[in-house]
């Protein structure tokens, strides 16, 4: 079981953080790309991405912004809303570290979350403020359950 799965069958709290760590590959990008359909050049051509000014091709911001929905998969948060602050571009090769901290939980579970996401170097490459919904206890009970069955839907099991 992840840790972080563990730490939602036990509770979340308020100043609880999550981190995972990703680096992306020119195939993520193929991949994302065939899901979403999007073909910007500014993803797949080095001549039109040196014309807005990057190093290179780079990164789909969704792909990278996605890196929180591991962490939200694992907790079983339910997103409500996602606001996003794309700081720089992320380009292929490079090792991105996002890191989710719950900032306020209210009585009926509803939750709010900022989202840090650095490279390497600790440059931030972008910014979410999150709000949904975090497990309550019946929730948990059935994390737990399908804990204790192996968790066979999960492939983040560690």
């Amino acid at each position: 079981m992840s840790d972080i799965r563990r730490k939602a069958i036990q509770g979340i709290n308020v100043g609880d953080s999550f981190t995972t760590t990703r680096t992306f590959t020119e195939a993520d990008m193929i991949a994302f790309a065939g899901i979403t359909r999007d073909y910007n050049p500014v993803h797949f051509d080095e001549r039109f991405s040196a014309l807005k000014e990057f190093n290179g091709r780079i990164c789909h911001g969704l792909l990278v912004a996605g890196m929180l929905t591991e962490i939200g998969g694992q907790i079983g948060w339910l997103a409500a809303v996602m606001n996003f602050r794309f700081k720089k571009a992320v380009y292929f090769g490079d090792t991105i570290t996002c890191k989710l901290t719950i900032t306020n939980i209210d009585e009926r579970n509803r939750a709010r979350a900022f989202a840090e996401y650095q490279n390497k170097d600790g440059v931030v490459v972008l910014e979410a403020d999150l709000e949904g919904i975090i497990p309550a206890e019946p929730e948990q009970d059935v994390l737990a359950t399908m804990v204790q069955e192996g968790d066979p839907t999960n492939k983040l099991k560690e």
